[in-house]
């Protein structure tokens, strides 16, 4: 038979026999991005720059009670809902005094 049997049980691996990623292990890393490999300062520098970028005018989490219909009437809209109630909310105070 040149099939493994499934009812034969798989090999346990042991996760602690496992090399620890030690600082020599990341001082010997040949650094890529993508395919090309690049110095490490040019690593450095790309890394930096990695991820959203920071924002001018940056949202503010807050928890806020609404009623259940406004709610279920915005995320009814799909994907950026409360995007939108920040705009409802924006338009509301180009009407309205803020104090």
């Amino acid at each position: 038979m040149s099939a493994k049997s499934p009812a034969t049980p798989k090999a346990w691996v042991d996760q602690d026999d496992a090399p620890e990623l030690t600082d020599d292990f990341f001082a010997m890393a040949t650094p890529m991005i993508g395919d090309k490999v690049v110095t490490k300062e040019e690593f450095k520098k790309a890394a930096a720059r990695m991820g959203r970028p920071p924002s001018k005018a940056p949202k503010q989490s807050i928890n806020i009670r609404l009623g259940a219909d406004i709610l279920a009437a915005f995320k009814a809209t799909g994907k950026g809902w409360q995007t939108r109630i920040d705009n409802a909310l924006r338009d509301w105070l180009k009407e309205h005094s803020a104090a």
